[in-house]
């Protein structure tokens, strides 16, 4: 699967370490940002091109680091198509994978350590959509909103 990946200085090192635990499950890692640790950079940046190269591609999906996370939850929706969801359980994480097909998953770096992110990880990729007729319904609602 390609998976674009960004984070800011807080998620940096993680980002790091998830990068090598994913492309070690074989999958293809698309890296966008901050490519270097650069103490008081701006997740925006990170998290518009992440969530517009994963908009753009077919099946892609998306990770994203900030210290809280919520930073990277909220720029990310601001793209047309982006769904992107704060992770904070692995059960909540397969169920916004499930209803929602959620395509992007923020990660709280200062709250969670790597073993925690990778079962996060785990879950938002291993998680299949089901596209009963109310998630599509919704979605669609969702996706119909021009605010």
């Amino acid at each position: 699967m390609k998976i674009f990946i960004g984070a800011d200085h807080r998620g940096f090192e993680l980002k790091e370490k998830l990068k090598n635990f994913l492309q070690a499950e074989g999958h293809e890692v698309e890296d966008l940002g901050a490519l270097s640790y650069e103490e008081g950079d701006d997740f925006v940046e990170y998290a518009i091109n992440v969530a517009r190269q994963t908009v753009n591609e077919r099946g892609g999906r998306g990770i994203l680091l900030c210290g809280s996370g919520a930073g990277v939850e909220i720029a990310a929706n601001k793209i047309g198509g982006a769904r992107c969801t704060l992770g904070y359980s692995q059960e909540q994480i397969a169920k916004a994978r499930d209803a929602d097909n959620v395509n992007i998953l923020a990660l709280a770096s200062e709250f969670i350590d790597l073993e925690k992110a990778k079962v996060f990880v785990k879950s938002f990729l291993d998680t299949p959509y089901d596209p009963a007729e109310r998630h599509e319904r919704r979605i669609k609602k969702i996706e119909e909103i021009k605010d």
